[in-house]
């Protein structure tokens, strides 16, 4: 079989791509279809260990995993060939097909391209030879010119596949119908043919209200706008790459550290009503190059559980418990931690009896 494609591109980093994305691998899945995600090139420090070739074990996107499990798929590497972790502002370690690759990663970022498209065109068209469909996810926007060049994630993949795309943004951060219109614009005209529709990300309110623009904008492009999607809070997938809050987001913010210091009720000691081993309020200390965040979103939907992200002294009041997570560069993570005053807040507050935990990268800033 050869697989049809369905490609999910995007507007901005966060207009809602792995959400619908995941969404469509379950759709289709649900006709009884056998479905596979894909996404050739991910930057995110959220990862999962799955399958690789023979009989190894390595690393793909937290997004991709969590897609193969909504299309009821086994998650392995050639769903996202290409993984960028985030090291420092100006570097990245390279996983190519779940394995750290130290030559590519010494690589200049625009040299990397004709090295890794074969992999990840092959990738690709083996999943597409055992599937019916395959449901792909780009990246940032395909309209950065200053990217096209060496593009390996958007537009050299939809071609590639013959995809048809939908292009979505994120109503609720304003500027919806420009960002659609101008992203469009941007395409290489023999590509916005490829873009069957646009999709409307986090509405809310009352959809009516939209009009006159969607078709307004369907008559500038040609594309109609197929999909309205709410904005949905409490769907359980982590934030891809990014520190948020509940009530922040909800208030249209990310989470910044004053908000984070009072996310945390005052008083500290406490613990749950049905276990005194469960704290009710659980301070993660969020650092510039913070691993595996996504690994504590559980915890927000733990009943009588506070989760806050913590990068002030001041988030850490009323704490039971103070996380240190893994990261992608210990030591200047450290470096950062001390000079926000963290260090002496943390040994206070073990001072006093509170918990503190380490994970990974964490664990050495302990010790």
């Amino acid at each position: 079989m050869t697989a049809r494609c369905v490609m999910v591109l995007g507007t901005s980093s966060g207009a809602g791509k792995s959400w619908l994305a995941t969404a469509l691998c379950r759709h289709y899945a649900q006709q009884g279809l056998k479905v596979a995600p894909f996404k050739a090139q991910n930057m995110s420090n959220n990862a999962r260990v799955v399958p690789a070739a023979e009989g190894r074990m390595g690393e793909i996107g937290s997004a991709q995993y969590f897609q193969a499990l909504a299309a009821r798929a086994v998650p392995d590497v050639r769903m996202n060939p290409l993984l960028l972790k985030p090291e420092a502002d100006t570097h990245s370690q390279v996983v190519l097909m779940g394995q750290v690759s130290r030559e590519l990663t010494a690589l200049p970022w625009r040299g990397r391209s004709a090295h890794v498209w074969p992999q990840i065109a092959a990738a690709l068209d083996a999943l597409r030879t055992e599937h019916d469909v395959v449901v792909i996810e780009g990246a940032g926007s395909p309209a950065e010119i200053n990217l096209m060049d060496s593009d390996v994630v958007n537009l050299r993949v939809a071609r590639h596949a013959d995809a048809r795309c939908l292009l979505v943004a994120d109503i609720d951060r304003g500027g919806a119908f420009a960002h659609l219109y101008g992203t469009w614009a941007l395409l290489p005209e023999g590509d916005r043919a490829r873009i069957a529709g646009f999709v409307l990300n986090k509405f809310r309110g009352d959809a009516s209200l939209l009009a006159p623009a969607p078709e307004q904008l369907q008559a500038l492009t040609g594309v109609p706008t197929v999909a309205v999607v709410p904005m949905r809070f409490g769907h359980g997938l982590p934030e891809e790459d990014g520190v948020f809050d509940a009530a922040a987001t909800q208030a249209h913010a990310p989470l910044q550290a004053e908000s984070a210091a009072s996310a945390l009720p005052t008083g500290g000691g406490s613990y749950g009503n049905d276990s005194e081993t469960v704290p009710r309020r659980i301070a993660v200390i969020a650092y510039p190059r913070i691993s595996n965040l996504d690994e504590f979103q559980p915890l927000k939907n733990v009943p009588g559980v506070t989760l806050t992200w913590a990068r002030t002294p001041a988030a850490l009041h009323g704490a039971d418990t103070v996380i240190l997570p893994g990261s992608k560069a210990t030591a200047a993570d450290l470096a950062w931690l001390r000079a926000q005053g963290l260090d002496a807040a943390i040994a206070q507050h073990a001072a006093r009896g509170g918990r503190v935990l380490g994970i990974c990268g964490g664990l050495q800033m302990l010790g």
